[in-house]
């Protein structure tokens, strides 16, 4: 009898202690995701302003410049500081050293097409799920009327041809005015 009544008391323990770690991950989740929301932000903040500057002193030669140097070493600061990984990917990328996306990234991008397809507003897309010991968040960069200059179906031969140098494999253009672009991906390990 004591044999049995341990054993109830310790898998009521357990369930009990299984219960509490599954009532508090929500809590976890959503600071992340909001911790993960406010580093896009900065990021966003910080290379969109840079990249306005440019074209208005030198054009969108200017601003591919911006994008080819400013933008990894906004992510990788961004990294450094907060201790999240964080990059930009794309299904169609720019520069396939940095923004070819992994498997998980790969489905959710596909998620994202999807998601503005069938209406969602691209500011208001994005994804967040613990995968093994990491959390993994990815927030959808829409197409802008700007991001057509570089990114769009009709970019000047001057600016094309910068963009080859830059990006020998280019395959981001294409693109038409609020489609998904891409996205931030962002991963904390837990």
């Amino acid at each position: 009898m004591n044999k049995i009544y341990v054993c109830f008391s310790l898998v009521f323990v357990l369930a009990a202690f299984s219960y509490y770690l599954r009532a508090e991950e929500p809590k976890n989740t959503s600071e992340l995701k909001a911790e993960a929301k406010e580093i896009v932000a900065v990021f966003a903040g910080n290379l969109k302003p840079k990249l306005k500057k440019a074209i208005q002193d030198g054009g969108f030669e200017h601003a591919v410049n911006i994008c080819s140097v400013e933008a990894p070493k906004i992510a990788k600061n961004l990294s450094a500081k907060t201790g999240w990984s964080v990059k930009r990917v794309n299904l169609k990328p720019r520069n396939i050293n940095s923004a070819t996306p992994d498997e998980f990234e790969r489905e959710v991008l596909r998620q994202f097409n999807e998601r503005q397809i069938k209406g969602e507003s691209p500011p208001a897309i994005s994804y967040a799920e613990i995968v093994g010991d990491k959390f993994r968040f990815m927030k959808a960069q829409g197409v802008e009327g700007l991001c057509l200059n570089c990114h769009g179906t009709s970019i000047q031969p001057d600016v094309k041809k910068l963009i080859l140098e830059h990006y020998p494999d280019d395959a981001a253009t294409g693109y038409s005015l609020g489609e998904i672009r891409g996205a931030f991906s962002l991963i904390k390990s837990l």
